[in-house]
């Protein structure tokens, strides 16, 4: 790797503000000055709009500045087309047409993906257009040319684990108990998030989680979102069919919540890096 970033350590004053991209960068320097035969694959795990994006995009610029071959994968990029969905919903549960909870990504494909990348080939990255909810076509996807030395791994559950049976039990808000009241849809989730999701979480080298306050702060970050949206495609003269109201954010963001909340409690003990969020994202530390 280049002499520039190994053994590069963020070096914060105790009066200065500490960025989350300094931190992850200096992990991320210290990992690539081991010598290495195949990619570093760092997960970067986060609730909805703690700002995951725009660290990679940051981590991406500096790193590929250094000299590095760098390529971002998202989770949501390796979501299930839409008609798998629409036959998981008929055939599994109906909350599962709504992508973003484990079962709803296409865990091989992720393998494929990272496996790609540590080969000396030209990889065309998978892409999802939220946009049609489906998968973005081929020859839009963007290519990365192989071997990665750097690989960015990021999702709102990755690196996320299971939860015990008994957990499941008890519904953990008014959407779970009206539409999954019989815990079939949270089993489901369970249980893929226990088996394939585990070993694709297995290729992380360094896990680095952006944790947020509290959930209720997860919302006031998403409907921010949502706020943000909605200006950008008044100005553009965009279809604004897709903007979701608070009420719809509300609801959706219900789809997440059980699994939000138990990975602030239990990732904390274990991911290598833990960035605490305030309310307006600064780091707390």
């Amino acid at each position: 790797m280049p002499s520039s970033l190994a053994g590069r350590r963020p070096t914060v004053s105790p009066d200065s503000p500490v960025n989350a991209a300094e931190l992850i960068g200096g992990a991320i320097g210290n990992a690539l000055a081991a010598n290495r035969d195949k990619p570093l694959v760092v997960g970067i795990c986060g609730s909805q709009g703690s700002g995951k994006s725009t660290l990679c995009e940051t981590l991406t610029t500096r790193f590929r500045q250094a000299g590095l071959t760098v390529a971002n994968m998202s989770l949501d990029d390796l979501y299930l087309p839409l008609i798998t969905r629409m036959k998981l919903a008929a055939t599994v549960h109906p909350m599962l047409r709504t992508r973003g909870v484990p079962g709803t990504h296409d865990i091989p494909l992720g393998m494929e993906t990272l496996d790609a990348l540590s080969q000396a080939q030209q990889v065309r990255m998978p892409r999802f257009d939220k946009a049609t909810d489906d998968r973005r076509l081929t020859q839009l996807r963007d290519t990365v040319q192989g071997p990665a030395q750097l690989v960015l791994f990021e999702g709102w559950c990755v690196g996320a684990r299971p939860q015990s049976g008994a957990d499941l039990i008890q519904p953990v808000n008014e959407l779970e108990a009206k539409e999954d009241a019989d815990g079939r849809w949270r089993r489901y989730v369970n249980s893929k998030l226990s088996a394939d999701y585990q070993a694709l979480f297995a290729r992380i080298d360094l896990l680095a989680m952006l944790a947020a306050p509290s959930f209720d702060v997860v919302l006031k970050w998403r409907i921010q979102q949502e706020h943000a949206l909605r200006e950008q495609v008044q100005r553009t003269g965009e279809d604004s069919s897709a903007v979701m109201s608070d009420a719809a954010v509300a609801r959706f963001i219900q789809h997440f919540e059980r699994l939000t909340r138990h990975m602030l409690d239990e990732m904390p003990s274990r991911a290598d890096l833990v960035i605490r969020l305030a309310p307006d994202r600064s780091v707390l530390g």
